[in-house]
């Protein structure tokens, strides 16, 4: 016993650093029931991010569907292989051996990273991106320092850079992070970004559990079913107890 506990703690600094550095993290407020935000993510997610990123788990079939795209097109502009069928899986080229070659390592498959991560994760990771000249792609990122992916969609939010101010320390002049702003040259205004960002996760947290707003309505009709159970479970309480008082 003694030699877990003395292991266990052994181990504790590594996975505090394996926790990654721990920031702030902005509230994505999605609405899965917005559907025009959700046709939106699909559409960013299938020119953005399917390049590199599956969603294994899902079929165009049901994306269309649950989205109210028609399947001709859903065929037409967001399935990219023309050998694709609308029942097929959502799945790309990439191979985890491109992964490593181009990125240092597989790109991950992004149907439950909404799950795993959370949105506000999600939502915050990508707009932390800045510029960094000393990384292979030319940018960082806060939320993930030494990320090996890309910032795929500095077109649309212009080239990311680090804000700093000068504030006194103990009398000395030292610079004070203070954010991350676009240099301006993208194709979207910080507000329209962040809106497209938010469509993103929408969809991401939706390939995650699609039928989560099912599953929710669900639930406050079991809840019911069991107040109006419990209701009647003391009425006929009352009426068996009746005699016996």
């Amino acid at each position: 016993m003694k030699k877990w506990i003395v292991m266990l703690f052994a181990l504790l600094p590594s996975l505090a650093m394996a926790a990654g550095p721990s920031i702030p993290l902005d509230a994505a407020n999605n609405d899965l029931s917005d559907k025009a935000s959700l046709q939106n993510g699909a559409k960013l997610f299938m020119n953005y991010c399917f390049g590199c990123h599956a969603t294994q788990y899902q079929r165009y079939e049901r994306i269309s569907e649950d989205l109210d795209i028609p399947k001709e097109l859903m065929l037409e502009n967001l399935v990219f292989d023309s050998n694709a069928k609308i029942g097929d899986l959502v799945t790309n080229a990439m191979t985890a051996e491109d992964g490593a070659t181009f990125f240092g390592g597989p790109a991950p498959d992004l149907t439950l990273v909404a799950r795993v991560r959370g949105t506000d994760w999600i939502y915050t990771y990508l707009r932390s991106f800045y510029q960094d000249d000393s990384r292979p792609f030319g940018v960082n990122n806060s939320v993930f320092p030494s990320v090996g992916m890309p910032h795929v969609l500095e077109e649309l939010q212009g080239t990311p850079v680090k804000q700093y101010k000068t504030v006194l320390v103990d009398g000395e002049q030292v610079q004070e992070f203070i954010g991350i702003e676009s240099l301006g040259n993208g194709e979207l205004s910080p507000d329209e970004y962040d809106d497209a960002v938010r469509d993103l996760v929408n969809f991401l947290e939706y390939s995650g559990e699609p039928n989560k707003l099912e599953r929710q309505q669900m639930g406050y009709w079991v809840i019911g079913f069991m107040v109006i159970f419990l209701i009647l479970a003391i009425l006929l309480k009352k009426e068996y107890w009746r005699d016996v008082h």
